[in-house]
């Protein structure tokens, strides 16, 4: 299974002090926010080359981020990893007996699809599969786990 990097989670606990560290003093642009509803979050994403950091907020007291927040303060909270086909990605992850926090997808961010690995089973990072809106939208089922080769630099691979 091949994947790319998508993003990194950061769970921030004051978001105008963390928005103004990342656009006035790295002078990198910040996209409008995102309300993740579901998950009672409210995402900034910062683009940074071919990836992407996301600042995650909590919205309301009962949110994972919230949760995070209170357990472990702010911080890194999960890497994302691009995959063209999540379903294919998470039936491959079972078949190996991967802990997981979503045994089926979900709607994410940007229109997309996504599902955690437990952090037991990633030695201690939470890691999100995305798929990407383009790719849910259109149904496809690529015919291999490990499609096309991808640039050393930027691939991971699970065997």
């Amino acid at each position: 299974m091949k994947a790319v990097l998508d993003h990194v989670g950061i769970a921030v606990q004051d978001v105008s002090a963390a928005l103004s560290f990342y656009r006035d003093a790295l002078g990198l642009e910040i996209e409008a926010p995102e309300e993740v509803s579901s998950q009672r979050v409210r995402a900034h994403f910062i683009p940074v080359g071919g990836s992407s950091l996301e600042l995650l907020e909590a919205t309301a007291p009962d949110s994972p981020i919230r949760s995070f927040l209170d357990k472990r303060g702010p911080g890194l909270h999960h890497i994302t990893l691009r995959v063209d086909d999540i379903h294919a990605a998470v039936a491959h992850l079972k078949a190996r007996g991967a802990k997981l926090v979503d045994e089926q997808p979900r709607p994410g961010a940007e229109g997309s699809l996504v599902a955690f690995i437990h952090p037991s089973a990633a030695h201690g990072v939470l890691v999100e599969l995305k798929q990407s809106a383009v790719a849910a939208d259109s149904g496809r089922m690529p015919a291999r786990l490990d499609g096309p080769r991808l640039p050393a630099t930027r691939s991971a691979t699970w065997n």
